[in-house]
């Protein structure tokens, strides 16, 4: 199942000068009761080679979250905003965003805002969609990382540029789901890291000293990490980039 054509269309307008907005649709034209995504998430959860957590959403915070993001539930990314709090991946490694939760508590609009666009309706160049526990981000490109519309990019905290994984946003959902993570983060991961990671907050990160996009740093086990609110890295990296 691809992206949604609403999704495509959604961040097709980011690219296009001119576009300040797009129009809103009720939630009840989002909700999709004749062939949901849902069934197929769970299908693949069941299936996966790795260990995936679902967290339970707020069936408020899901519509919220669903409207904010104005796609339906028959694609992928609408089943997962609407169906779960957010995922788990790896024991925390990997957070994928979705309505919130007590775990991951960061509706995907919500989180972006601020970010990547100023007011809910506003178009974005890119929306944030998960992040991993090292301090990498991951986002579905509106126009504003390359020409490929609609494909996920990934920020890694050992980079200080956005590079193309050439995959949609169902692709990198079975990529979390049965990917080779190991192998994906070879030079990010360090010792004793699942015992770390499995206690970490949804909401907060490692930070690296001295950072891993330096000289200095590209060994992890030799640099020094402390977690810090997700939200300090992002703007640090940023900031950094521009």
């Amino acid at each position: 199942m691809k992206i949604s054509l609403w999704v495509v269309f959604y961040l097709t307008l980011s690219g296009l000068p001119g576009i300040g907005q797009i129009k809103m649709r009720e939630i009840d034209e989002l909700i999709d009761k004749t062939d949901p995504g849902w069934p197929l998430i769970q299908k693949w959860v069941k299936d996966a080679t790795n260990k995936v957590e679902i967290f339970p959403c707020d069936i408020l915070r899901a519509k919220d979250a669903l409207y904010k993001t104005q796609v339906t539930t028959h694609s992928i990314m609408g089943a997962v905003i609407y169906h779960t709090g957010g995922i788990s991946i790896d024991n925390g490694w990997i957070r994928i965003i979705a309505s919130g939760s007590d775990k991951l508590n960061r509706s995907l609009m919500d989180w972006n805002m601020g970010k990547t666009f100023k007011e809910i309706g506003d178009v974005a160049a890119f929306l944030l969609i998960a992040d991993d526990a090292a301090g990498g981000f991951y986002a579905i490109n509106g126009g504003g990382l390359g020409k490929d519309l609609g494909k996920i990019y990934y920020l890694s905290p050992d980079d200080l540029e956005w590079d193309s994984l050439d995959i949609s946003y169902t692709d990198f959902i079975l990529f979390c789901f049965n990917g080779d993570l190991n192998k994906f983060y070879k030079n990010i991961r360090w010792k004793n890291w699942p015992e770390e990671v499995s206690k970490l907050d949804g909401n907060r990160v490692y930070n690296f000293y001295p950072f891993l996009w330096t000289k200095e740093g590209r060994d992890v086990n030799k640099t020094s990490r402390k977690s810090v609110p997700v939200e300090e890295v992002y703007r640090l990296k940023m900031e950094i980039m521009h």
